[in-house]
């Protein structure tokens, strides 16, 4: 049924309800579990709009790509405490609901899991998450919106 399972993660309660959701498929069709943390890339120029000019300059991409790695490895590690079998973890930079197909598309993925809801708190997406309205209606394959 399903070789290879997305799951998008943000650190938010809606994205660990995905990873579970993943789980619970991996154990009944043994797929392999890819998880993904996209951060929003910064360009140099819009670090330099910053009103704060601390003494020691960190790109803002180092930071976050700091933390989505983070955010992934944490992921990766309860997904094997719930029980997973074959699970890997990936970050990428860029705008999270175009990363999340593109990424699918290029590993051939079954099947993307994503939450209802993330950390993004954009009023468009009051009843589902901007993110996951995106993805779904934008993905080549199923999406499962948790």
């Amino acid at each position: 049924m399903f070789k290879r399972i997305l799951v998008a993660v943000d650190g938010s309660e809606g994205a660990l309800n995905a990873l579970e959701k993943a789980v619970e498929l991996q154990k009944l069709t043994d797929a392999e579990i890819l998880v993904l943390c996209v951060y929003k890339h910064h360009s140099l120029f819009e670090a330099s709009l910053s009103m704060v000019r601390p003494d020691n300059v960190q790109i803002p991409d180092d930071a976050l790509r700091e933390y989505a790695t983070e955010v992934a490895e944490q992921a990766k590690a309860q997904a094997k405490n719930k029980g997973a079998s074959k699970v890997r973890a990936f970050v990428k930079g860029g705008r999270p609901s175009k990363m999340i197909v593109r990424f699918a598309e290029k590993k051939e993925v079954d099947l993307i899991v994503v939450g209802s809801r993330g950390t993004n708190g954009d009023v468009e997406g009051y009843f589902l998450g901007s993110v996951s309205q995106r993805v779904a209606s934008r993905a080549k394959c199923p999406t499962l919106v948790v």
